[in-house]
């Protein structure tokens, strides 16, 4: 199986690069300068459960694809930020042929409808992962914990032959792969959770702990999970009741340092998934007036956009 790599960033190119450690036949779609430091510095990975070091990793640019090095991949491995998602469509979409099956593991679901219209549903698996890595200064991927799993999965659960085909290409990597039967639910799951850490540590420019620990902190907390979960629950995908503890377990946990990344992208100027994590859940539900922390939260977001860009002109 052929796997297209979109990006060699802290996520695809961690899961692009362990795949490509057990001799999977993996190339990396890149942007020019990032193919010239990968062709010097190879694709490095600094991990607690083993480093990688690949002197030179398969690439592909935009332009490349464009010209005709498109031919023959099997599964397309997207992973990038909802906002450059436009323009990642665009440099993939010559590699998407008639038999190429394509994996996000995006953050939502709006994607899912993204790549549908782009596409074809029949093409679009359903995927999502966890992983806390960042770039390091000399274009390193550094993974932060032992935390990297890769679920994926045919939207109507389906076991069928290309994703069999997945489950063959994922045996023996080291990271921990999943094939799902009901990922459109677990995809929901982890949005309401996601929806619900990003909303709250955002809104409060806090830890889980410190929110917790605050008067009216556990209240905001719990009540945001609940307007998530309806929305859920009204757009049919009614999550489960071990998750759903898992998960407040976890959002009123006293003294936790849990954040969302979308806090240290604010933190550090950086763009956010404002409308994808949040916006989205709320356009989603039956009644937006029935979600005001969660609508809170969303004003935030927003304004913290608009005062980016307006600093930046």
């Amino acid at each position: 199986m052929r796997v297209l790599v979109v990006g060699a960033g802290a996520t695809g190119g961690y899961f692009g690069a362990r795949l490509a450690e057990t001799g999977r036949d993996v190339t990396f779609l890149v942007r020019p300068a990032r193919a010239e430091k990968l062709a010097a510095a190879g694709l490095v990975v600094k991990s607690p459960v083993g480093d990688i070091q690949i002197a030179k990793p398969a690439t592909v640019t935009a332009a490349d694809l464009k010209e005709g090095a498109r031919e023959g991949f099997d599964l397309v491995l997207l992973s990038c930020k909802a906002y450059d998602l436009d323009g990642a469509l665009a440099d993939v979409a010559p590699a998407v042929g008639e038999g190429t099956a394509v994996l996000p593991i995006l953050n939502g679901m709006r994607h899912l409808d993204i790549l549908d219209a782009r596409f074809g549903r029949e093409r679009v698996l359903g995927g999502s992962c966890s992983i806390v890595a960042t770039l390091g200064a000399t274009g390193e991927i550094r993974q932060m914990n032992e935390l990297h799993t890769l679920t994926y999965g045919e939207r109507d659960g389906t076991r069928s032959a290309r994703i069999l085909a997945v489950e063959a290409l994922m045996e023996g990597v080291r990271f921990q792969p999943r094939l799902s039967e009901v990922i459109g639910l677990e995809m929901w799951e982890k949005w309401v959770f996601l929806a619900t850490l990003a909303g709250s540590t955002c809104l409060m420019r806090a830890t889980i702990g410190d929110i917790v620990g605050a008067p009216g902190g556990r209240a905001f907390l719990e009540g945001l999970y609940e307007e998530c979960i309806a929305v859920a629950t009204a757009n049919g995908a009614v999550p489960r009741e071990k998750p759903v503890l898992t998960g407040r377990g976890i959002l009123t946990a006293e003294g936790s340092a849990f954040t969302a990344s979308m806090l240290r992208d604010i933190e550090g100027g950086g763009r956010i998934e404002a409308d994808h994590i949040v916006g989205d859940l709320i356009a989603r539900a039956s009644d937006p007036e029935a979600c005001p922390l969660l609508r809170q939260a969303y004003t935030h977001l927003k304004a913290y956009e608009n005062r980016r860009r307006r600093e930046q002109t």
